[in-house]
């Protein structure tokens, strides 16, 4: 029997991640949060010296991809998956805005997108699956079951996840957030391999003005509708 494949893309700090999770956790779906694994592997080449401090790779980084392993842990009982570096647990070491300034630059790279979106497309082969990012439904799933644009002013997209450094601790200044999502946008929007583009055929879904749980449940509804769930 075919799998269920449901992709949500757009641009950084729309709620697509958390979306995407609470998607996954209500049809008992496998979640991929596929900036996770753009961010473990910006992660290791920031502490492999292989990057610059303005996100340019270095030389031998090509060489040195052969020894990383991505993937997730398994769900614990909440339902929670967290990303791994080489067997590590690297959740709260990617989230900091160091390696938020560094990943639209690694993204855009040719041999790191082929890696990443063939360990993505390996997940759909075996599992239900929901699965966020900004070419998932352009690239690695085309022919997805159901595709979803998420979208949001770049005021609100900066002021949620300025929140979400503040609650982590991180003193962080909203102009510094504003203008580290207008670098991303401008970076994923023109990068030669995969732009980030609104796929064909995908629901549009502007999160501006609702909440995360108003999101979820009008997502929800919609697949319900689309699926027969």
């Amino acid at each position: 029997m075919k799998n269920t494949i449901i992709t949500i893309d757009g641009h950084s700090g729309c709620g697509k991640s958390t979306l995407a999770k609470s998607l996954a956790k209500e049809l008992k779906f496998l979640y991929i949060d596929t900036g996770a694994m753009y961010r473990a592997i910006s992660l290791f080449f920031l502490r492999s010296n292989l990057i610059s401090n303005d996100g340019k790779l270095k030389n031998g980084y090509q060489h040195s991809m052969k020894d990383i392993k991505i993937d997730f842990s398994d769900p614990s009982s909440n339902g929670k998956s967290f990303v791994r570096l080489n067997t590590e647990v690297v959740e709260e070491e990617i989230r900091g805005i160091d390696i938020s300034n560094l990943v639209s630059q690694v993204s855009k790279n040719r041999a790191v997108r082929m890696k990443m979106v063939s360990i993505q497309k390996s997940y759909g082969a075996e599992n239900n699956l929901v699965m966020d990012g900004r070419d998932i439904g352009s690239v690695v799933f085309p022919n997805a079951d159901l595709k979803f644009w998420l979208t949001a002013s770049v005021e609100k997209r900066a002021y949620r996840r300025w929140l979400e450094y503040k609650q982590k601790g991180q003193n962080i200044l909203i102009e510094n957030v504003v203008e580290n999502i207008n670098f991303r946008d401008k970076n994923d929007e023109n990068r030669k391999e995969s732009p980030l583009v609104k796929p064909l055929n995908s629901i549009e879904i502007d999160s501006t003005h609702i909440n995360a749980k108003e999101t979820f449940l009008l997502t929800l509804d919609i697949i319900k509708n689309h699926l027969k769930y």
